[in-house]
């Protein structure tokens, strides 16, 4: 390598896990992280619950002394605008052009918006800390929410404003919340936890028309019904961050594709996190939005990079949600067409098994933590669930 080293853009997990496993791989050379943000890295998951209730002010994944000390530079404050992987530069929005021996892309993911939406105050999005603040800000004032959309974040959001006080409806058009992602049976589990906390739970319809002067006022479903809200948050899904690459001659289909060991179809240039779409054993091609599965990446990634031995890293995928005083867990690789198997329901807590081909893919539950996590090896392991059921 020469010494121009290594260009991580992202200010998030990804990129803070890459530079530490940088130094501990004994790399000696620059290490420059790139952010549009002018924070340090920092800790998503937080920011749909523990900053929006108001509990925490800070969520730095790492302070700014460690990166002092292990000499990295931050370039804060100035997005990645372009690609030249001929040239091997990253030209930033303030002018600023990095070159680089190697790249490595981790800009996770930016959220979807409604363009029928009009640009009222009082209308949110939630992925930036910056976005947390001011969405804590506008809770702290509201009376009445409509969150659009029943996924992770908006379960989230929504319970996280029930904590607040705020009059809450959930608006989803799948049957359930996170129909698509753990099934509806399952999802009627955490509809039921927010009909008992108090929120108005509007499934099978969609979002028509929001309206207001320069607040928001009111919030139009498909079916007619009128919303009188003071707030809306919308958490429809997000997309992979990828805009700045075009013309680079890096390949992306739903993120950046990427090999086994997280390298692009461009030399020097890997990525991984959210933005990531890396090939598995069997040849499919998957984006995991997993914190979890940032760090099994890093160890990857680095050593690859720095033509140091690979390890193999056995990964059982692994999120939580924090909905109340409910932590929902989910091992494996459930799918929503899988046969669920409710094992336990106690009308709060619950326990399930999601069953493909007569073995175990993946294990959820709702506050029962050890019972979740003792079954990572039978999904390892491919169980019958002949045997999880026995």
């Amino acid at each position: 390598m020469s010494n121009n080293g290594i260009v991580i853009v992202g200010g998030g997990l990804a990129a803070a896990r890459t530079a530490e496993q940088l130094r501990r791989a004994e790399y000696t050379g620059r290490i420059t992280i790139v952010s549009d943000e002018a924070h340090l890295p920092y800790d998503r998951p937080p920011l749909s619950k523990e900053v929006l209730r108001k509990e925490v002010d800070d969520v730095v994944l790492k302070p700014r002394e460690f990166y002092d000390e292990n000499d990295i530079t931050l370039q804060l404050g100035a997005a990645a605008t372009s690609l030249d992987t001929g040239a091997q530069t990253v030209t930033l929005a303030d002018g600023t052009v990095l070159h680089y021996d190697e790249l490595v892309i981790a800009t996770g993911l930016v959220p979807r918006r409604i363009p029928a939406i009009p640009d009222l105050e009082g209308v949110r999005v939630l992925r930036s800390f910056d976005e947390s603040m001011a969405l804590r800000e506008h809770a702290s004032e509201a009376q009445r929410a409509v969150v659009i959309g029943a996924g992770f974040i908006g379960c989230e959001v929504a319970a996280s404003l029930r904590s607040l006080g705020v009059e809450v409806v959930l608006v989803e058009p799948q049957p359930t919340p996170l129909a698509t992602v753990l099934g509806e049976q399952i999802g009627e589990l955490v509809a039921r936890l927010h009909r008992n906390e108090g929120v108005d739970l509007r499934t099978g319809v969609g979002v028509a028309e929001v309206r207001g002067e320069k607040h928001v006022e009111q919030v139009v479903l498909g079916d007619g019904t009128e919303l009188a809200a003071d707030l809306v948050v919308v958490g429809i899904g997000s997309r992979p961050a990828t805009e700045w690459l075009e013309g680079s001659g890096v390949e992306v289909d739903n993120g950046v594709i990427c090999d086994e060991a997280g390298k692009t179809s461009a030399p020097n240039v890997w990525a991984l996190g959210d933005v990531a779409s890396w090939r598995d054993a069997t040849g499919h091609q998957a984006r995991v939005e997993h914190w979890s599965n940032v760090a099994d990446q890093a160890r990857v990634v680095v050593p690859a990079m720095l033509g140091q031995d690979v390890p193999e890293v056995v990964v059982v995928p692994y999120f939580w949600s924090d909905q109340y005083d409910v932590k929902i867990q989910c091992l494996g690789e459930p799918e929503a067409t899988d046969v669920v198997h409710l094992v336990e329901d106690d009308g709060r807590k619950f326990l399930a098994y999601y069953e493909r081909d007569g073995v175990v893919v993946g294990v959820v539950g709702g506050g029962m933590p050890g019972k979740v996590m003792k079954a990572r090896g039978k999904i390892a392991a491919a169980t019958p669930i002949s045997e999880m059921l026995g």
